[in-house]
């Protein structure tokens, strides 16, 4: 799982990526570990009504707490090349408003991706709100079992522009 899904990402020195998600654990580390060794920064927003134990938190992650599916992450504009949603999207009740905070937070021609258990996303719907909210090349990867994908890219100058 690892090598194929770290192909998916560019880290470059001073990145800031940020993962959405319910649950902290693979991906969580390895975004981690890319941030780290390029000098970045990795912010982790976690859905969860309770504290990381110790154990569990990815080592000089930044990471904010959400109790509710229906508020948002919080993030600051332009700050992240990649935004990574992950068992998120069908929970929470304003898909919509993730994409619009995602969008707002990603630095031009940055990514995002979505990441569900198989079956739990309709794929195509999932494309057409990423095309409906200024995302461009959406595009459905298989490269970690048991989760379905889906990869588009915030374009400088098209839609929403900046």
């Amino acid at each position: 799982m690892a090598e194929q899904f770290k192909k998916l990402f560019n880290p470059l020195p001073g990145n800031h990526y940020l993962h959405v998600t319910t649950v902290v654990g693979d991906v969580s580390f390895l975004l981690q570990e890319m941030m780290q060794s390029v000098g970045g920064r990795f912010n982790l927003a976690v859905y969860s009504q309770n504290s990381l134990d110790f154990g569990l938190r990815p080592p000089n992650a930044y990471i904010q707490y959400i109790k509710d599916f229906k508020e948002p992450f919080r993030a600051l504009p332009r700050d992240h090349d990649t935004v990574v949603l992950q068992d998120i999207f069908h929970a929470h009740e304003n898909p919509k408003a993730l994409l619009k905070l995602a969008y707002t937070t990603l630095a031009n021609t940055a990514n995002i991706i979505i990441m569900e258990k198989k079956g739990v996303m309709d794929i195509q719907a999932v494309k057409a709100m990423l095309e409906e909210h200024e995302f461009r090349a959406p595009n459905e990867i298989d490269v970690i079992d048991g989760y379905d994908l889906v990869m588009a890219k915030k374009m400088h100058m098209w839609g929403n522009g900046l």
